[in-house]
């Protein structure tokens, strides 16, 4: 059979989409590596390349897995580390050399970052056409938070991009046979709990969200337009019955979860902590000897289910929240939708309400909906470490905004209405592109004009949304062109930076401290930078931190790097 060529002006069409694609994947990753190399370790990530690197040494995933980690993006990310240790016959440190392996780890983010770019692109094509994949693939590629993450050694970025193209594939495939409707989301289920735990609880919802928006709309026109049946050479034509949704589900999710398990392995062993709490069992209760045995001999332990029940109990317990000046020991109800308000750049914020007024049908797209659906359910998570911990529901706004925003333009009825969406579209890209710019180095600082920028934004959000530990480096720079001998630290992070001269930490919150003479004393004599999580957002419950607050809100600081406020106590 001879196949048509393509016309010229679709081939033309088709090269300038994949240029446009590829200018914002080059341009963001350029972003993403410079600002990598600017940036000092955050929290996390010094415990990921260590125990992604004992990982690789020894075969098991026990060292993440009994964090609450999955194992997934650290693995990634320390391959290049391993294959080098493999290749010259050394063991890297991942203290000493944590300055100089790092900004391999970063970049191997990048890989996840061009898929959520990739799977953005193609989603908001296949709602609105080209217009739609290149207002979404610009929006993603310029959000301050979804660079800010990209840029690091951590596990967020990865969790967006494989739930986006775990529910891109899921929506796709309605329709098609079993390989491609259940088998493939089944592997992207998967990498997504690999990726991040509380997948376990987002990827379900996603897939029932995406299931009921597709028997909202698809379903019927699918039936309506469908042509009658009729006998063609014995087959039936005409409309084939819905998939069945549950059964479907169930493959994907139980299929999902038996490739984690295996991939995450064991180390067939006994549970220390259920030895131990069967030890400690009452002996008249005639149940400790039997659990006794369990405990000993079922040896199953470290498994992906550790890591699954870690984040549960964590989920539960909560872990303490600072929003707006207000801090809570477990958590606040409100946290995310209102953090979204500050941490998302101004496009997105004013993109959907515009739609609405211009046209609002134009809504009723899936990643929209899911962007909600997650929304409201984010006021039962307790674990509120900053917007990374949703970065899902950014992506899902973005992409929606852009196929509503595209969309407007290409069918409302008014000639008014299309231009008004056209000429915003241009403007929100435009304008996320100089928030991007803006944010760079630092993207975690980010908080947009509305709640009056990043300069004072300590005062309204912290740890991850702020200062997550990533300000050693710049502090080092500061106190170096100040020629400032010793510099005292009273710091909540991991980097080693930290513990090197002329830097010495000075662990404020946990000295035996009662007055605040006892503070001045602690400080006394030189210049104190203090993390900005600790003197405005975190919830410590001690006398030592009371004092060391009220000692240092009443001083006025002598300078600030982005994260640290610099006392000057050399008078004493």
């Amino acid at each position: 059979m001879r196949v048509a060529p393509l016309a010229p002006e679709r081939t033309q069409r088709s090269a300038l989409d994949w240029l446009w694609a590829l200018f914002w994947l080059a341009a963001s990753s350029a972003w993403c590596i410079t600002a990598g190399a600017e940036l000092g370790a955050t929290f996390d990530e010094p415990v990921y390349v260590a125990r992604g690197l004992e990982g690789w040494r020894t075969g098991s995933h026990s060292g993440l897995l009994r964090l609450g980690t999955m194992p997934l993006p650290a693995d990634l990310q320390t391959l290049p580390l391993h294959l080098y240790e493999t290749r010259y016959g050394v063991e890297l440190d991942p203290v000493a050399d944590l300055a100089r392996v790092l900004p391999w780890a970063r970049a191997v983010t990048l890989g996840f970052w061009w898929l959520l770019l990739s799977y953005g692109w193609l989603t908001g094509r296949a709602l609105a056409g080209p217009w739609g994949g290149r207002v979404a693939i610009a929006l993603l590629a310029c959000e301050p938070s979804l660079l800010a993450h990209a840029s690091l050694a951590t596990t967020d970025v990865a969790l967006a991009a494989c739930v986006l193209a775990l529910v891109y594939h899921f929506r796709a495939g309605r329709e098609v046979r079993w390989p491609r409707r259940v088998a493939v989301p089944m592997l992207w289920f998967a990498a997504a709990v690999l990726s991040k735990a509380s997948a376990v609880a987002i990827a379900p919802l996603c897939l029932l969200a995406a299931e009921a928006e597709w028997r909202r709309s698809v379903a019927p026109r699918r039936q309506e337009t469908a042509a009658p049946p009729a006998l063609r050479g014995g087959a039936v034509a005409g409309p084939q019955p819905a998939p069945r949704a549950m059964s479907d589900l169930t493959w994907i999710i139980s299929g999902g979860m038996l490739l984690v398990f295996v991939y995450c392995g064991s180390d067939w062993r006994p549970e220390p902590s259920f030895v131990a709490w069967a030890d400690e069992l009452p002996a008249q209760a005639n149940v400790r000897e039997p659990m006794q045995w369990l405990a000993q001999h079922l040896r199953i332990f470290s498994n992906a289910g550790e890591a699954l029940v870690r984040q549960v109990r964590h989920n539960i317990r909560g872990h303490g929240a600072f929003l707006l000046g207000q801090v809570a020991p477990r958590a606040l109800w409100y946290y995310f939708p209102v953090l979204l308000t500050i941490k998302l750049s101004e496009p997105l914020l004013l993109a959907l309400p515009l739609v609405a007024v211009l046209h609002r049908r134009a809504l009723a797209n899936w990643p929209v909906m899911l962007a909600a659906a997650l929304t409201l359910y984010s006021v039962t998570f307790r674990v509120q470490l900053g917007v990374r911990m949703v970065l899902p529901i950014i992506v899902f706004g973005a992409v929606g905004a852009a196929a509503a925003l595209a969309e407007t333009a290409r069918v409302a009825r008014s000639g008014w209405r299309r231009t008004a969406a056209a000429v915003f579209a241009a403007a929100a890209v435009l304008w996320n592109a100089a928030n991007g710019l803006a944010a760079w180095p630092d993207g975690l600082v980010y908080v947009n004009r509305f709640w009056g920028g990043s300069a004072d934004g300590f005062r309204l959000v912290s740890d991850s949304n702020y200062d997550w530990g990533q300000g050693v480096k710049a502090l080092r720079r500061w106190q170096q062109e100040r020629g400032i001998d010793t510099l005292a630290l009273w710091y909540f992070g991991t980097d080693p930076l930290a513990q090197q001269p002329p830097l010495h930490v000075v662990p404020l919150h946990a000295l035996p401290i009662t007055s605040p003479e006892q503070v001045l004393a602690a400080v006394r004599g030189g210049y104190l930078a203090v993390s900005t999580t600790l003197l405005y957002g975190t919830a410590i419950d001690s006398e030592a931190y009371r004092q060391s607050l009220a000692v240092l809100r009443a001083r006025q600081p002598v300078a600030r790097t982005t994260t640290f406020l610099i006392y000057d106590f050399t008078a004493g």
